[in-house]
C-alpha cells in the first residue's frame, strides 16, 4: 500500500481560477443577465394562446380559454395592437354565430357569457342588440314554460280536505 504526500487537487479550484484570470485579463465577459422582451412576456404567451384556441375552434368558449377572451388581454396589454383588433374583427361573425346557436341549443347562461364576450369587442354593433333581443325572449318563452309545468302540477296534485 502506498500513500501519497502529493497535495489533493480540486478541479472546481482549478476552474475557478482559470475563469478569474480570464475576467481580469479581459477574455472572458460574464453573461448579462437576460431581459425579457415584449414578445417573450405576457404579450407573446396571449398571442400563443389566441392562435391555438383559434386553430383548436374554441373561439368563445369554454369559459377562460378562448380565442377572443386571449386576443382582448392583449388588447388590455395593449390597446393599439392592430393584429388583434382585426383578429377579432375577422372572428365577429362566427363568433355571433356561436352565440344564436347557443341560444337555440338553449343554452342560454353560456349565450350570455358569449354575447359579454362579443360586447367587450364592439358594444354597439347592431348585431349584438338583435342577439340580445332574442336571448331575452328565449328567457321570457322558458320562464313561460315553467309557469305553465308548475300549473300543471299543481293542478294534478289531488286537493287535501281539511279534516
Amino acid at each position: 500500500m502506498s500513500v501519497s504526500f502529493a497535495p489533493r487537487r480540486h478541479p472546481w479550484l482549478v476552474a475557478a481560477a482559470v475563469l478569474l484570470l480570464l475576467a481580469a485579463s479581459g477574455l472572458y465577459r460574464w453573461p448579462a443577465p437576460v431581459q425579457p422582451d415584449d414578445d417573450a412576456g405576457g404579450r407573446g404567451i396571449l398571442l400563443a394562446l389566441a392562435q391555438a384556441a383559434e386553430r383548436d375552434h374554441r373561439l368563445l368558449a369554454p369559459a377562460g380559454s378562448n380565442a377572443y377572451e386571449f386576443y382582448l388581454s392583449v388588447l388590455g396589454l395593449e390597446p393599439d395592437d392592430a393584429s388583434s383588433r382585426e383578429t377579432l374583427r375577422r372572428l365577429f361573425p362566427a363568433g355571433t354565430r356561436e352565440v344564436e346557436q347557443a341560444i337555440d341549443r338553449g343554452e342560454l347562461d353560456e349565450a350570455e357569457r358569449e354575447l359579454r364576450l362579443l360586447r367587450d369587442f364592439d358594444a354597439d354593433n347592431y348585431l349584438l342588440a338583435l342577439l340580445a333581443g332574442k336571448l331575452a325572449a328565449q328567457r321570457r318563452l322558458e320562464a313561460r314554460r315553467h309557469e305553465a309545468r308548475a300549473a300543471f302540477l299543481q293542478r294534478r296534485q289531488p286537493v287535501q280536505s281539511a279534516r
